[in-house]
C-alpha cells in the first residue's frame, strides 16, 4: 500500500534518481577508471592542438573543437570522481597509516584536474597523469600488490601505473 502511494506521488512530482558509485560498499576499488581518464584528458588536448595548428580553419574544426573541449572537462570530473570514491570509500585509518600523504595527494589531484578543465596546456595533464599514477601506486601500496610502470599501447603513449597481478 505504501509502495503504491509512493509510485503515485512519484508519477506526479517526479522524484530524482539517485546516483552512487557503491555506497553498499562493494569493495571494488580500481584506479584505473582515474588513469583512462587523465589519459583521455591529454589526448583529448593534443586532439584540441591538432586542429589549432591548422593554417586554415572551417566551421567543422570550430565545431570539433568544442566537442573535445567538452569531452576534456568531463574526462577531467571523471577523474575527480573516481579518486574521490577510491579516497572517501576505501581509504580508511590503516591506509592513511601506510600512505600519509593521501589527503594531500588526492586534493592536489583535484587541483589539477581543474587545471586541466581550465586549459589545453598538454603539461597539465601530462602533470595529471603523473599524480592519478602515483595515486594508483598508493592504492595497490595498501592492498600489498607490487605494480610497474609502462607506455600505454594507445595515444597519448605515456607511462601508466599497473598492478603486478602475476607477482
Amino acid at each position: 500500500m505504501i509502495y503504491n502511494l509512493v509510485k503515485i506521488i512519484d508519477n506526479i512530482i517526479g522524484f530524482k534518481t539517485a546516483q552512487a558509485h557503491c555506497d553498499i560498499p562493494c569493495k571494488i576499488y580500481d584506479p584505473s577508471t582515474a588513469q583512462l581518464a587523465a589519459l583521455s584528458c591529454v589526448r583529448l588536448m593534443d586532439l584540441i592542438q591538432e586542429i589549432e595548428g591548422k593554417d586554415d580553419m572551417r566551421v567543422a574544426d570550430y565545431s570539433q573543437i568544442a566537442r573535445l573541449v567538452s569531452e576534456k572537462e568531463s574526462a577531467s570530473t571523471e577523474v575527480k570522481e573516481a579518486v574521490s570514491v577510491i579516497w572517501g570509500d576505501y581509504f580508511k585509518e590503516p591506509q592513511f597509516e601506510q600512505v600519509p600523504n593521501m589527503h594531500r595527494l588526492a586534493h592536489n589531484i583535484m587541483v589539477q584536474a581543474s587545471k586541466c578543465k581550465q586549459n589545453i596546456d598538454r603539461k597539465e595533464g601530462e602533470a595529471l597523469v603523473e599524480l592519478v599514477n602515483e595515486f594508483a601506486e598508493a592504492f595497490w601500496f595498501t592492498k600489498g600488490v607490487g605494480v610497474y610502470r609502462v607506455s600505454c599501447p594507445y595515444p597519448p603513449r605515456l607511462d601508466v601505473v599497473y598492478p603486478d597481478l602475476k607477482g
